[in-house]
């Protein structure tokens, strides 16, 4: 796990500088968030998904392995409501029934799925956004482990309710649209 954390570390201290953005799957998708409630940030890098929630007034716990990346977060956050907390994710307890939404962007360990649907309140929003097999540039991650299979999120998380599913891959004009990523916003059944 060092390894990890240290590799992430130094990805993350030579992007301080930049302004962290939200993924697209919650900028382009932000009128589905709802109006308070809690959210969690899995994966969060510098923070800018975490950022985002916490300005649409939802209570945020933002999670990453990397050290760096959480004091950027707790020095940036203001009053935000976000609590940032270092941890490896692949280890970590999710409460049950706890968060309204889940955001995971850039980030791939088909074992927690099943824990993340556990952790969305009834009726709460899954937000998610990652690379795929499928690329039209070489960009991300190369090792197949962290790359997505056509269709699989919808696969991983077939007992949420799709409400967009997002996959161009290689038709049309790739030079416009999202690319080498799918994206998926589902909802947990009401219970």
């Amino acid at each position: 796990m060092k390894d990890l954390q240290n590799k992430w570390d130094e990805i993350y201290r030579q992007r301080l500088a930049t302004s962290p953005e939200p993924a697209t799957v919650l900028s382009r998708y932000s009128h589905l968030l709802p109006a308070h409630g809690t959210a969690l940030d899995i994966a969060c890098g510098l923070g800018g998904n975490a950022f985002f929630l916490a300005q649409h007034s939802l209570v945020v716990d933002a999670w990453d392995i990397s050290n760096i990346a959480i004091d950027h977060i707790n020095q940036s956050k203001g009053t935000l409501k976000i609590t940032a907390t270092a941890i490896n994710i692949s280890l970590a307890e999710l409460h049950k029934n706890h968060y309204d939404v889940i955001v995971v962007s850039r980030f791939l360990d088909r074992d927690i799925s099943p824990k993340i649907i556990e952790a969305l309140k009834s009726e709460g929003l899954l937000f998610y956004q990652t690379f795929t097999l499928e690329k039209v540039l070489n960009t991300g991650p190369k090792n197949p482990k962290y790359l997505l299979e056509k269709g699989e999120l919808l696969s991983l998380f077939s007992t949420l309710t799709p409400v967009v599913y997002h996959e161009e891959a290689c038709l049309g004009d790739i030079n416009q649209g999202i690319r080498n990523e799918a994206i998926l916003i589902a909802q947990k059944p009401k219970t």
